[in-house]
């Protein structure tokens, strides 16, 4: 399951900087002049689960394997992107490609780092970035619009719907809202629409770049708090306060070092690790395990999914054969340390077809092919 996780922002906003701590790498040119980043970086990351370890120390494993997501750093936005100015074609191709939007949010004044705007106001500066998301969807369902005229004037089924739709979000969108918030009443528009494959379908977690001085919140996170909290969208996200700058220089640390410096300023985990998470989250992911000595393993699946699924995250063939899964709750492993001790509180069950997987499973599965 590849899915990717897209910084997007106004050029020097700390973008690059996010991307190179995030992904532990100096890849990401971080340089303090518009459109530095032309092509995007690409990097793969672990997402953080305490969990993990614990199971692992439990069996004394040899190896641990994280879960791990793409993040791409996508050029800087301007406005006019979605009429070709600045690098807008390119920028709004890249982030097509991606899942999900990390907005990083400019929230520090510093007269050393040029804002394309001249002037730090994080409000503005999303609302630059999501109207060219809108005017670049508007255009795409003209489109649509008028390829499907035609056909529906020739009574196909097909074309009247997506045109039908079409309209719909293209009168939506033009008042200024997003694709993601239109609810739709029948799942075949939900389906038709994801077809389409509209910027603003994308979910979005929103990231506060301030200086160290920022970091418990400042003017600038407040106003945009109050402005995010106040949309009535269904990306109604809580917003991640971080300094890029020091996540970049603390993703150097070890990792007893990186603990110590977060508990000097009574952090329990990093702004990275938060983001990372927030990212997996909004992709509608969770974790199930394996354990064993030799390797203990999170995987992710789509939330809803069902035993079946989760083992064809594995392998096709123990989905196509599954029998059974041998399961064991996380809590139920912490509490027992032992798979005997476990089957002695009979807390291992078996789960077939139907069974609908919880975060934190544990699983053995069964399979014949």
């Amino acid at each position: 399951m590849s899915l990717k996780c897209g910084i997007v922002g106004l050029p020097n906003v700390g973008k690059s900087t996010l991307f190179n701590a995030i992904t532990n790498t100096a890849n990401a040119q971080a340089e303090n002049y518009p459109f530095c980043t032309i092509e995007p970086n690409v990097g793969r990351v672990e997402v953080p689960d305490e969990r993990l370890a614990k199971l692992g120390k439990l069996v004394n494993t040899e190896k641990l394997v994280y879960n791990q997501l793409e993040i791409v750093d996508i050029a800087g936005l301007v406005a006019g992107a979605s009429k070709g100015e600045g690098l807008g074609n390119q920028f709004l191709a890249n982030i097509r490609e991606c899942d999900v939007i990390i907005n990083v949010i400019r929230c520090f004044d510093d007269e050393n780092i040029v804002h394309v705007s001249g002037s730090t106001n994080p409000i503005r500066d999303l609302e630059v970035i999501e109207t060219e998301l809108q005017l670049a969807d508007i255009a795409t369902l003209e489109k649509i619009i008028q390829n499907n005229e035609k056909k529906a004037r020739g009574n196909n089924a097909d074309a009247i719907l997506q045109l039908e739709i079409a309209k719909q979000l293209k009168d939506f969108i033009g008042q200024g809202k997003m694709a993601i918030d239109y609810d739709f009443d029948d799942e075949k528009y939900g389906k038709i629409v994801k077809q389409f494959c509209l910027l603003t379908s994308k979910k979005s977690i929103y990231v506060a770049n301030v200086k160290e001085d920022g970091l418990g919140g400042n003017n600038y996170t407040k106003e945009l708090e109050e402005f995010l909290q106040k949309r009535n969208t269904k990306n109604k996200k809580d917003l991640i306060i971080i300094c890029a700058a020091i996540e970049a220089e603390i993703s150097t640390f070890s990792n007893e070092e990186k603990k110590e410096y977060l508990n000097s300023i009574n952090c329990s985990e990093s702004g990275l690790d938060k983001v990372v998470k927030a990212g997996y989250s909004a992709l509608g992911l969770i974790t199930f395990f394996t354990v064993g000595p030799k390797e203990t393993r999170a995987w992710q699946v789509r939330n809803g999914a069902m035993a079946p699924e989760a083992a064809g995250e594995i392998h096709t063939d123990f989905q196509r054969g599954f029998i059974k899964a041998e399961t064991i709750s996380y809590e139920d492993y912490v509490k027992y340390e032992s798979e005997e001790k476990i089957k002695e509180a009979g807390k291992l069950r078996t789960e077939g077809k139907d069974y609908v997987v919880k975060d934190g499973d544990i699983f053995n599965f069964k399979f014949n092919v």
